[in-house]
């Protein structure tokens, strides 16, 4: 009896312990499910904006766990596992309530817009195992994640993060961080999460270089670090990530040689993207023992030597970019490389542009891949005709021969590649009508014919491009009128037919074209009257018909152009008043309708109230405006017949005077330069006179580089003079700070430079030192001829003479001159007569140096680039690398503002400008020159009827000591040499004289002075 009451007790006991432990554990999940469901809310109410209604399902009607995006685990539990919520167009925050979702393991909320900081809470989320919230927009620091310690994939690229870069995940396999704007060195703890297989920190501001330590990463697969500030060798640790997939680690400031054994040592390597770094030296050996790799981009280097001969065991290889070095190729053996990358079966891009290709390209270019799509051979040396081969290669989509020597007729063959999209033939010596079979080209977009010598007509069949957007033939001689076909193409936004001898009357049905964006026809014979019509192509931006033969009004329609921003008139035979209806053109930049037959009053309204861009020059009947135009009021306009008269023979009288009078110039100063100039001296190589200096060297002649012995500072380095050992003559030893970025890659292309050239108005280099300082870090220096004249900056703007007064020193007429010649010597041997065409990209007052007898040496050849020809890159060109050109403000040519490519137009621009500045006295970068005025349109608003207003004073009153022949002839020789300065500044770079021109002109001028004196 009592044995059962006490089992029923026990029994009783035991279903009321369960029925609590059952209420506790039911209360507990109702608890978890609950907080989970308000997490999830919070997140919602961050979102400002859902405009795919993602949220829609998030609502009481069902249960969190079926919300879209939502994941939750097993039914009993009911709880957030996973949320993922891609590519919603979702804007707003991240709520730190996501860090009440304990069981979280994955948060996926890419491709949104969502902004703000990522929550600290998520570092508390101890399930977590993926993190992506790459591509949005989101701020400040990486907080930690160390007590995330399932975390293995955490992609927070392409937001806006700040910071240094962090490496606080335990067991993280996949660190993405790239397009942020993370700053500091890359953490060697990093190496101690040996479980990483990817890392990218690619688009960052990451310095310094990859850590040894980073040897220790035994899992490694993907290595990208490109566009960072890395500087230093090759990182030797990479060489011991055997599973190394992808490498990328361009572009930074890595350089020296890329290791003989690298693809030994890489057998898995599949990408490898070095691209825009300093590296040199030749191709390694071992490039073709990567079996698997089918990505290479060795681009914008100093790579030299020849591809190697062995690239065609690369079967694998689809994309293959070495353009921008210096390689070379010019005898057959050196073309082995084209005979056996036609293996490569799989590659589809092909670039070796921007190198020292010459000769003939073989016939073998025909058994390349038919898969190839993209060849680059552009802005090389190479010459015969047009390459046959390339006829086999029936896939190509684009192809690019441009800047090179080709010769002969564009074959008519090229019509059959019907997949063609892209086409640049410009700047070759191609002679020959333009081929009509172009027209079977369905699918052609880019047509560059520019800068060859095509003659004949333009063929009407082009018209039947149903896809072109491009079409530039500038610079040729074709002749005949433009075909009315040309305007019905409905996709063209870019006509470039300038500097042709093209004729007749622009076509009515011009006003068709309304997708037109740049229409440019100037420097042709273009006559008859601008249609109408033409304002109806509402799309413009920019119209060059100056240099035609146009005649009757300007069409008042072209104010109906609201996008215009450049519109050109010049040099032609218009007449009638300028249109009211101009004054609407709100975004215009340039209006330029000088030197034609306009007559009436200037408007003052609108654009014409900024006289910066309005160029009217050399229309007599043109009176009022604005004041800074400097034109007659209307009431005192010269209006009879004998004024005119006088004015048109001042017109005639006037330059040649002045031609004269220049001529007697050139001919005394070619005379008194003779007996002053030393004989031609040529440049020592590096190994002749000094073949070996050290840092130490160069730190005793610079007396510890002392400030005392620093005579001049620029962007990538320090100028001392100093003495050498065992030798008495000072010199100037430029050393460069290769903590700057960019000083790395000046110093090895002056030394390319110098190295290549020779002439008596170059500065004279004597050695190169590059080693390592007294800590162990790089040292780069050279050393050259001291010029004890100083430079010609500080010749024109010393503020202290020989007396001590304040007034600034004076430089006669005929130094003045001889300084000019000897940097127009100096340019036309680097344009013309060097072995490979040099453009300078830097010509300015202070890289002009003068020794003792004041003759002109141009230095500092940092920014200078070897190029074949010297013709600019049509504006629409894409086709081809181009190489960003930042010069100096106030002497870069206008288009490098636009991406232009380098030319030899863009120093002649820049030779202009130092050619005004030397007789105007007066910095391009004056404060006087605001709202678009500059110095050369500052020499045209007063010539030539003003031009001793504007021109330096000291040239009115030169000295007793100054040649009689001189002094009196100073004042009208002022207008012949501005004349040819503004020859030299016009804004379209085919309008430039060249070099050669410019030394012709004087050498000519002189000659015949001296037969007349004898």
């Amino acid at each position: 009896m009592k044995v059962n009451t006490i089992g029923k007790l026990l029994l009783l006991v035991l279903v009321t312990i369960t029925a609590h432990y059952l209420v506790v554990c039911s209360s507990s999940f109702l608890h978890g499910n609950n907080t989970d469901m308000l997490s999830l809310l919070d997140f919602k109410d961050a979102i400002s904006l859902d405009p795919q209604q993602a949220f829609m399902s998030w609502n009481d009607s069902t249960h969190f766990c079926s919300w879209e995006g939502v994941l939750c685990r097993l039914k009993a539990t009911r709880r957030v596992i996973s949320l993922n919520l891609t590519s919603r167009g979702l804007v707003g925050q991240i709520s730190p309530s996501l860090g009440n979702l304990t069981f979280l393991d994955s948060l996926v909320l890419t491709v949104n817009t969502l902004a703000g900081d990522i929550p600290t809470t998520l570092g508390h989320l101890h399930h977590l195992q993926t993190l992506r919230l790459n591509n949005n927009i989101l701020q400040g620091r990486i907080p930690s994640f160390t007590n995330c310690t399932e975390l293995k994939v955490f992609h927070v690229a392409f937001n806006n993060l700040v910071g240094q870069f962090l490496a606080n995940f335990p067991r993280l396999q996949m660190l993405q961080v790239s397009g942020n704007n993370l700053t500091g060195t890359i953490p060697t703890s990093l190496a101690n999460i040996t479980t990483l297989t990817h890392i990218t920190f690619s688009y960052n501001h990451i310095r310094g270089n990859i850590p040894s330590e980073f040897a220790d990463l035994s899992s490694l697969q993907y290595l990208y670090a490109a566009a960072n500030q890395l500087t230093g060798r090759f990182p030797q640790a990479i060489l011991n990530l055997s599973t190394l997939i992808g490498l990328d680690l361009g572009p930074n400031g890595l350089s020296g040689q890329v290791p003989p054994n690298l693809y030994a040592s890489l057998p898995n390597l599949q990408i490898l993207v070095l691209a825009e770094n300093f590296f040199l030296g030749n191709i390694p050996s071992s490039f073709t023992n990567a079996s698997n790799i089918y990505d290479v981009d060795l681009s914008i280097n100093n790579f030299t030597g020849l591809v190697p001969a062995t690239i065609g065991r690369l079967t694998k290889l689809s994309y293959l970019n070495l353009e921008q070095n210096q390689l070379q190729a010019n005898s057959k053996q050196d073309w082995e490389f084209m005979d056996n990358l036609g293996n490569c079966t799989e590659l589809q891009m092909f670039s070796l542009s921007w190198n020292r290709l010459s000769g003939h390209v073989p016939s073998s270019i025909g058994n390349l891949s038919n898969q190839l799509q993209k060849l680059y051979l552009g802005e090389n040396q190479l010459s015969g005709d047009f390459p046959s081969g390339i006829q086999n290669l029936h896939n190509l989509i684009l192809l690019s021969l441009g800047a090179n020597h080709f010769t002969g007729v564009v074959p008519e063959w090229i019509g059959t590649i019907k997949t063609l999209q892209l086409v640049d033939l410009g700047g070759n010596y191609f002679t020959g009508g333009i081929p009509s079979s172009l027209s079977n080209l369905s699918q052609l977009g880019w047509l560059y014919l520019d800068s060859n010598q095509f003659i004949g007509h333009i063929p009407p069949s082009l018209g039947n491009f149903p896809m072109l957007q491009c079409l530039d033939i500038y610079n040729n001689n074709l002749n005949g009128k433009i075909p009315m076909e040309i305007f019905k193409i409905p996709t063209m936004f870019i006509l470039k037919l300038s500097s042709n001898i093209l004729d007749g009357q622009l076509p009515t049905n011009i006003g068709n074209a309304k997708q037109l964006v740049h229409l440019l026809l100037s420097s042709n014979k273009l006559s008859g009257d601008i249609p109408n019509t033409l304002g109806d192509c509402e799309s413009l931006e920019d119209i060059e018909l100056g240099s035609n033969i146009f005649s009757g009004s300007i069409p008042a329609s072209l104010g109906n152009i609201s996008g215009l921003k450049v519109l050109n008139l010049s040099a032609n035979n218009l007449n009638g008043s300028i249109p009211t209806s101009l004054v609407n053109l709100h975004l215009l930049e340039k209006l330029d309708l000088s030197f034609n037959h306009l007559n009436g009053e200037v408007p003052t309204k609108g654009i014409f109230k900024n006289a910066t861009i309005v160029w009217i020059d050399g229309n007599q009947g043109l009176c009022g405006g604005v004041i800074e135009l400097h034109m007659l009021a209307c009431s005192v306009m010269p209006l009879n017949s004998i004024r005119h008269k006088r004015s048109v023979m001042l017109k005639i009288i006037t330059p040649i005077a002045s031609m004269v009078s220049l001529a007697m110039v050139i001919f005394v100063l070619f005379h008194w330069r003779g007996k002053h100039k030393r004989n031609f001296v040529s440049l020592p190589s590096f190994a002749t006179k000094f073949p070996k200096v050290s840092f130490n060297d160069l730190a005793k002649a610079t007396h510890g580089f002392s400030t005392s012995n620093l005579i001049g500072r620029g962007g990538y380095s320090s100028v001392y003079k100093g003495k050498l050992v065992e030798d008495e003559n000072e010199v100037a030893i430029k050393v460069f700070n290769l903590e700057t970025r960019g000083a790395q890659k000046s110093f090895i292309a002056e030394c390319n430079a110098l190295r290549n050239v020779r002439h008596r108005n170059l500065v004279h280099i004597i050695t190169a030192c590059s080693g390592i300082d007294s800590n162990g870090n790089d040292f780069k220096a050279l050393v050259y001829e001291l010029m004890p004249g100083g430079d010609l900056h500080k010749l024109l703007y010393s503020n202290q003479d020989r007396e001590g007064s304040f007034d600034l020193y004076c430089i006669t007429m005929a130094q003045r001159i001889s300084i000019l010649v000897d940097v127009a010597d100096a340019l036309e041997y680097l344009h013309h007569n060097n072995e490979g065409t040099m453009v300078y990209c830097d010509l300015k007052p202070s890289n002009i140096l003068l020794d003792d007898n004041m003759i002109a040496h141009v230095g500092d050849f940092g920014l200078a680039r070897f190029k074949v020809g010297s013709t600019s890159s049509s504006q629409c060109n894409s086709s081809s690398s181009s190489v960003a050109v930042m010069g100096t403000i106030g002497y870069t040519a206008p288009e490098y503002a636009g991406g232009g490519q380098v030319s030899t137009a863009a120093d002649v621009y820049s030779f202009g400008v130092v050619l005004l500045e030397i007789f105007i006295r007066r910095r391009p970068t004056d404060d006087m020159f605001t709202d678009g005025l500059n110095i050369v349109k500052f020499t045209e608003i007063s010539f030539p009827d003003s031009v001793l207003e504007i021109v330096d004073p000291q040239l009115l009153q030169e000295s007793e000591e100054t040649p009689v022949v001189l002094k009196e002839t100073s004042v009208n020789v002022l207008l012949p040499i501005l004349n040819i300065g503004l020859r030299c500044t016009k804004a379209s770079p085919g309008e430039r004289i060249t070099m050669h021109e410019w030394l012709l002109c004087y050498m000519e001028s002189g000659m015949h002075i001296s037969m007349l004196t004898e």
